[in-house]
């Protein structure tokens, strides 16, 4: 191999990115990253930290080239791995020369659905660059940045079609405090991170309206039959939804003090506006987006979802959480 060429490459700047790179450098000699914000990268060469997000986080310079020339990121890495949020997956690769993936292998840890064209990562990645869905992977929980930073011991699923890729991968990504498995159901896995940033809205918005423990174990309990229901649909094939991948990455997200998903639900039910709890959190939520393309994509298979429902009636078509969720309540069991 080319020593010019790192073995990895990851794209975005955020909270998840900062903390993917943090894992990766316990097995890799050197990782590119691409960050948008030149001031960021200049504070990470001047402090060894990232600027806006997981600030405790410590880089070794050596072991980190970090740009924001995409150009480079991209050409220097064998692996490329997109962890910059969903709905800015388009702008970041317009007019960006395409030919540039031949032949790369490309992992989405996106967790997100691109809102453009209705369209999980793998399928954007697939359309966008032409890298065949056996050379595409997606890396997801349950697993938080914030607990990535301080090295709690965490579990990461790698998924791709091909078994070789996602074992190279997940080795990877294995260190003291992260252990990893491996899975060959590249779309189950990404539409259920899709699905369960939905799930964690409606849980923030129940507790934000004064609903208690009990009432979310049920909201939970159903929540993951839809996801089950939906994901069977779209891709049929034998998968267990009580496995980490699935049910662990559903209730991380809906339980977790560190969900922003679940923070943007409890400040929706508390009253805030969508666009006033935006702007206060400052930090993408997946799910808002998430949603409305969700129903979009149900329009062709018609899985009963009552609870994407909800989510959509009160962010969308800005139905009272209060008087939505009480309909709610009588549809789940």
């Amino acid at each position: 191999m080319d020593d010019s060429i790192n073995k990895i490459g990851v794209i975005g700047g955020g909270s998840w990115a900062t903390a993917l790179v943090k894992i990766l450098c316990n097995n890799v000699p050197k990782v590119s990253w691409w960050m948008r914000s030149e001031d960021a990268v200049e504070h990470i060469h001047k402090y060894k930290h990232n600027l806006r997000y997981l600030q405790s986080v410590e880089f070794d310079l050596s072991k980190i080239d970090v740009s924001t020339d995409l150009i480079e990121t991209v050409k220097n890495s064998e692996i490329i791995l997109i962890a910059a949020p969903s709905a800015f997956l388009t702008n970041i690769f317009k007019d960006f020369p395409i030919e540039l993936f031949e032949g790369k292998t490309v992992f989405s840890a996106v967790k997100g659905i691109v809102p453009e064209y209705h369209a999980i990562p793998a399928r954007f990645i697939h359309k966008t660059f032409g890298t065949p869905y056996d050379q595409i992977g997606i890396v997801c929980g349950p697993c938080h940045a914030e607990e990535v930073a301080l090295e709690r011991l965490s579990y990461l699923t790698i998924a791709c079609q091909d078994e070789d890729i996602a074992d190279e991968v997940a080795e990877l990504f294995a260190c003291r405090y992260i252990k990893t498995t491996t899975s060959d159901d590249l779309f189950g896995t990404e539409l259920s991170a899709v699905l369960k940033n939905v799930y964690s809205i409606a849980s923030g918005i129940c507790s934000g309206l004064g609903y208690g423990d009990n009432f979310q174990a049920v909201l939970i309990s159903n929540a993951i039959q839809e996801i089950e229901n939906f994901i069977d649909e779209v891709s049929p094939i034998h998968r267990d939804v009580k496995s980490s991948a699935y049910l662990g990455d559903l209730l991380v997200t809906a339980y977790s003090k560190f969900s922003r998903n679940r923070t943007f639900g409890f400040m929706i039910g508390k009253g805030y506006s969508v666009k006033t709890a935006q702007m206060e959190m400052d930090m993408i939520a997946e799910g808002y987006y998430a949603v409305k393309s969700v129903m979009e994509i149900n329009e062709k298979f018609q899985v009963e979802m009552p609870i994407v429902e909800a989510v959509n009636n009160i962010l969308y078509e800005k139905i009272s959480p209060v008087i939505e969720m009480k309909i709610l309540t009588d549809k789940l069991t």
